[in-house]
């Protein structure tokens, strides 16, 4: 026999005559047949709505699609309707969910809910990421109503809610995108600019390859649906020396053996991500070499932010001979070893998200591979006792781009310029504030955070601190936190102080890259 459900007392009951309708709906519900294969779709959708996992998921397809506007608002809409749902519904109506003995057996859920029926969460967070989404992109808005839709019925077909929590679940999903709206406007998509005031430079020019060395990562980007890189550039630069990586290969060693041979290149290319591409650039530092990006990874930030969005890019740039100067970073360590830094460098709980996110990206893809990474660290994540430029801290995480970085956020996205000389540190406060507080500014934002600071039960200080320097060192005043950089990370801070020290180096490497 089924065991009966907690009852919850209810501050402000619904009206009988809605009471009286619910009890219709699943009465009607219930009532249909259905089969194995429909009632096991529908329990299948209501699971991974759990804890909002379907919708970041979505929210990496998006980032993977070029529209990280789209998925900030989706996800922080969703967080502020989970709030208001959550700590504030639930407390003021709740009431009890159906009773199990009403549903029919092979629809039941294993684990029943027993928090409080009005409202539906997991409908509040489906309501609030597609309509976030659709504020910013209406056509992916569209093609998720119907998903959202269908997590909204999942919860009625199971008996995990009446229609009127699916129902003000929704409405409290959609108000809160819409006054979140009202806080943040959303904006059409700026339009790429030429960085106005990066340094121009003339480079080494030819359209066969002359003179040019290739270093290809062929395990970069992979199930994305490109080409094989190597046929590929081997057949549009003919002239080019091209070394595809083997398992063990080191690229300082491969470089340095062609660097040392008769006929030394003139320009050293690289076919990769951004750690591939962040270590043949150290390479073409202490070469003095121009440095010849072609976007071969998932995400291609360096590429993005120096206009090389497509290898025909690269390619139309290498033929000009135009290139730009661009700021990198000297990540440096007590042991003396230094790593040159293109994008970002972080300590905190994203160098176990990177390792986490390798262990499942083969099998799952990079976005899913991401999303499951991120819910596992934060569950089993501990703030950090760090020292930042001599200051003992508690804090979840701290970020280092090279130049700004865009939007406000713990990790943010976007870098718009190669050329601010300086470094943007975002960094997650722990100490003194509640553990909500930091997982909202770490899944949302600043502004999130912000917003979240003014409700009376997290009330403090923000969470997120940016600030923009030219050097930062970061100590272990605890455990060794390990360190991550372009998308690199590694568990052990080289030498035994476990101190690291990050340094803008401006107008560092000599970078192709299209006029306009």
């Amino acid at each position: 026999m089924a065991s009966p459900r907690r009852r919850n007392r209810s501050r402000m009951p619904l009206p009988a005559r809605i009471k009286r309708m619910d009890a219709r709906v699943a009465s009607r519900i219930n009532a249909r047949t259905t089969g194995a294969v429909s009632d096991g779709f529908w329990r299948g959708l209501t699971l991974a709505a759990n804890h909002g996992k379907l919708w970041f998921a979505a929210a990496a397809v998006l980032l993977a699609l070029g529209r990280p506007r789209a998925a900030v608002r989706g996800l922080a809409s969703l967080g502020l309707a989970s709030l208001v749902a959550n700590l504030v519904g639930k407390r003021l109506v709740g009431g009890d969910r159906p009773a199990l003995t009403s549903i029919p057996f092979a629809r039941r859920l294993e684990r029943t809910p027993t928090s409080p029926s009005f409202p539906s969460g997991h409908t509040a967070s489906a309501a609030a990421f597609a309509t976030g989404v659709a504020l910013e992109w209406p056509t992916a808005g569209g093609a998720l109503a119907p998903l959202a839709a269908g997590v909204g019925y999942s919860r009625l077909h199971t008996g995990a809610h009446w229609f009127s929590d699916v129902a003000g679940g929704a409405a409290i999903g959609a108000g809160a995108a819409l006054a979140l709206k009202a806080v943040a406007p959303a904006v059409a998509p700026a339009v790429r600019r030429d960085p106005p005031t990066a340094r121009m430079l003339d480079l080494p020019a030819t359209e066969t390859g002359d003179g040019v060395f290739i270093v290809v990562n062929p395990g970069s980007g992979r199930g994305l649906g490109r080409p094989e890189p190597g046929p590929l550039l081997r057949e549009r630069l003919p002239r080019a020396q091209i070394h595809e990586l083997a398992d063990g290969d080191d690229i300082a060693d491969v470089v340095a053996r062609r660097l040392d041979s008769e006929d030394p290149p003139r320009v050293l290319g690289v076919y990769g991500g951004d750690g591939t591409v962040a270590a043949v650039a150290q390479q073409a530092r202490k070469a003095d070499l121009p440095l010849l990006v072609f976007p071969g990874g998932t995400f291609n930030h360096f590429a993005k932010a120096a206009l090389l969005d497509s290898v025909d890019a690269t390619l139309d740039a290498l033929a000009a001979g135009s290139g730009r100067e661009v700021d990198v970073a000297d990540l440096g360590f007590a042991d003396g070893t230094e790593l040159t830094v293109l994008n970002t460098a972080s300590v905190g709980i994203y160098p176990s998200f990177v390792e986490e996110r390798e262990k499942h990206e083969r099998r799952l893809g990079k976005p899913i591979a991401a999303v499951l990474a991120a819910i596992r660290v934060v569950r089993r994540g501990s703030p950090l006792r760090v020292e930042i430029d001599g200051v003992a801290r508690d804090v979840w995480s701290v970020f280092v781009g090279v130049d700004r970085y865009y939007p406000v956020a713990v990790a943010p996205i976007e870098r718009r310029r190669l050329d601010d000389h300086l470094l943007d540190v975002r960094i997650l406060f722990a100490d003194g504030r509640p553990r909500t507080r930091g997982a909202v500014a770490l899944a949302f934002g600043g502004r999130t955070d912000a917003l979240v600071a003014r409700l009376p039960f997290l009330q403090g200080p923000p969470a997120l601190e940016a600030r923009t320097v030219e050097e930062i060192t970061i100590a272990a005043a605890g455990e060794d936190p390990g360190y991550a950089h372009d998308g690199e990370a590694s568990t052990e801070t080289p030498g035994e102080q476990k101190k690291l020290t990050i340094r803008v180096r401006p107008s560092a490497v000599r970078v192709y890259s299209p006029r306009a």
